[in-house]
């Protein structure tokens, strides 16, 4: 289906420049889901077939893209929040077996019907804030069958919601009960077992690992790392969230996409990643949810150009937020962003955090058509305003989206 956009303000955040680039009066012909051409309304072409539409002026954006989601689970965690809100902290509730492991129980129970349902019912959240694709991470099964059965229905939320997803096998999420005393026979089980498994399934971009002192070691990251681009995979970390562990230069000397949270990331870790060119993903909505203090090194990255993408971190524990314009809100409120570095976050940021920069996360020729158009004056007012529905249309392989 060719779809030909007029009269748009284009916000293209291109990569290549500064600025949100505003471009006023223009059209967009798209073809075969990809943008084809890009030009002024005096210069637009005859529509010859297909579907016109009217953009009225409203600004358009590149489709959001959340980079770091955990939306396939089942339960809730609200009795923790209110164990934290007494004073006591996420460590100990995790050291106590509750935290992640209270959601893998609950995981392991629920039927692919019952995750899929709860997974689309979280996802309604991120489409009305103009998320076109997510990023979707397993890490609530540990064990061969759960951990499959969440990528089968991150696969599952693609087919049946007007979204594109990335799968991301997060076995190295924490150790199961199976494994408690013997770690490392754990790590073993992910990378001879479960990896191959999800590669022979089809199932999994990115292999994922949260290297913690309440999670895991370098030695044992580096293996799952190991192990995942053996079999041709992209990898990301969980790292320095709660301490500076060096997971996050360990991830980048290795060719990470991205690692995320950062808070405790000091400037031989930011080096690393701008060596490497390694995304740092922003995760405030945890920061706020905890109640953290420690701010990730905002000044460090920019000073070392680091590109900064922003994302829910969705998650029943310590993230439950699905709104990325809230989030995009607190990477300014919180992190001391801009409104455009905020965009960039998530936007050609995020894209570049999923492997996915010469595709999305910009309006560009020959990228694909996923775009957002909003009931705006001005782009800062993405990171400004919350819960008023600027969302005018989503616009996915060049098809609009009546969400």
């Amino acid at each position: 289906m060719n779809l030909l956009l007029t009269n748009a303000t284009l916000v293209t955040m291109e990569t290549n420049d500064t600025g949100y680039q505003l471009k006023a009066n223009h059209f967009i012909n798209i073809i075969n889901g990809k943008i084809a051409q890009i030009g002024g309304m005096a210069s637009c072409p005859l529509l010859s077939s297909g579907k016109q539409f009217d953009c009225e002026n409203k600004l358009l954006t590149p489709g959001f893209i959340d980079c770091h989601t955990h939306l396939v689970f089942a339960g809730n965690r609200a009795h923790e929040f209110e164990q934290r809100l007494t004073g006591v902290p996420y460590q100990e509730i995790a050291r106590q077996g509750g935290g992640i492991m209270t959601t893998v129980n609950a995981t392991r129970k629920a039927t692919e019907a019952q995750l899929l349902a709860k997974a689309l019912q979280h996802l309604s959240g991120l489409i009305k804030d103009g998320v076109t694709t997510v990023e979707i991470k397993s890490g609530y099964g540990l064990d061969l069958e759960s951990e499959l059965k969440i990528l089968r229905v991150a696969k599952q939320v693609e087919q049946q919601a007007k979204i594109k997803v990335s799968t991301t096998l997060l076995a190295a999420h924490a150790v199961p009960p199976e494994f408690k005393d013997s770690p490392d026979r754990y790590i073993d089980y992910v990378c001879n077992t479960i990896i191959p498994a999800a590669v022979d399934a089809q199932l999994v971009d990115y292999v994922d690992v949260f290297c913690e002192g309440i999670g895991f070691n370098l030695q044992q990251t580096e293996r799952v790392f190991r192990a995942a681009l053996s079999f041709g995979l992209g990898i990301k970390g969980h790292t320095e969230q709660l301490s500076n562990s060096g997971g996050s230069a360990l991830a980048a000397r290795m060719g990470a996409s991205s690692v995320d949270h950062i808070e405790y990331l000091d400037e031989t870790g930011v080096k690393a990643l701008a060596e490497s060119g390694t995304v740092a993903t922003l995760l405030p909505g945890a920061f706020y949810f905890l109640r953290e203090t420690q701010l990730p090194p905002v000044e460090l990255l920019r000073a070392y150009k680091v590109p900064m993408a922003l994302a829910t971190d969705f998650n029943p524990g310590t993230s439950p937020i699905a709104s990325l314009l809230m989030i995009m809100n607190m990477g300014c409120t919180l992190f001391d962003l801009t409104p455009e570095e905020a965009l960039r976050g998530v936007t050609c940021h995020a894209a570049k955090a999923l492997g996915l920069a010469q595709q999305r996360g910009q309006i560009k020729v020959g990228f694909e058509a996923d775009l957002c158009l909003w009931n705006i004056e001005h782009p800062a007012q993405l990171a400004y305003e919350i819960g008023t529905g600027l969302l005018a249309a989503r616009i996915i392989n060049g098809g609009l989206c009546n969400d």
